[in-house]
């Protein structure tokens, strides 16, 4: 079974809320050698971004999409303590999902490649206020916040990265903390990291994994 195929089948499986095959669809993978890393970028994330279009398209409903996303998320709280790491900084991130937006399995997927890379990750979960964002990055000594956005309304709201932007500004902080930006909006839109406020965005959690690292050795330490 290749990844492609594994893919199809896999969002088969979610599309009908069927979680035995969806599980089935990862343990066979796994046995056929496929990375659990693989499984939650190549097969498991393509097929919730085919569900969000499907959505967005009107070809599933509400409790379909929330079911699909559910079932992977299980599975990928399964495979992330599988995740390989490598000997990357002890440097503390602050991560979650901005006011008003719900939707946390791209987050997670996100806190788990950034703990599997010797990261600690404080997550601060769904419906995070720019305030409480930059109270805990100050906690906790971090120079970097992740804001994750999956609604376009989340992503460009005041109570975003925007709001994060301003409360930096206001208090001097923009050299000490940076701010990275993730979700579904950003995919369709290179330049709206810029617009809301953030110094970088990224498209996975590897990808976010590289551009922290380059944030962390750009912030100016108190």
């Amino acid at each position: 079974m290749t990844k492609t195929e594994a893919c199809d089948i896999y969002f088969d499986a979610v599309l009908e809320t069927d979680r035995k095959q969806a599980k089935d669809v990862v343990l066979q993978a796994r046995r056929e050698g496929i990375s659990p890393e693989e499984i939650v970028m190549e097969i498991i994330i393509p097929s919730i971004d085919r569900m969000i279009e499907a959505f967005i398209d009107k070809r599933v409903i509400l409790s379909q999409h929330f079911i699909a996303s559910s079932i992977s998320e299980e599975l990928v709280e399964e495979l992330l303590p599988d995740f390989s790491g490598d000997s990357g900084p002890a440097e503390t991130v602050i991560i979650g999902c901005a006011a008003g937006d719900f939707h946390g399995l791209g987050k997670k997927i996100v806190s788990g490649c950034l703990k599997a890379h010797l990261f600690n990750v404080i997550d601060l979960g769904l419906n995070v206020t720019p305030e409480r964002f930059v109270d805990e990055a100050l906690s906790h000594n971090s120079c970097v916040i992740g804001v994750s956005s999956m609604m376009a309304h989340t992503a460009i709201g005041d109570d975003g990265a925007a709001g994060v932007r301003r409360i930096l500004a206001g208090n001097g902080l923009e050299d000490r903390i940076k701010i990275i930006v993730g979700g579904a909006p950003y995919k369709f839109d290179a330049e709206l990291y810029k617009k809301v406020g953030a110094d970088d965005y990224a498209l996975n959690g590897m990808e976010a994994v590289r551009k922290i690292r380059q944030l962390l050795g750009e912030a100016i330490r108190p």
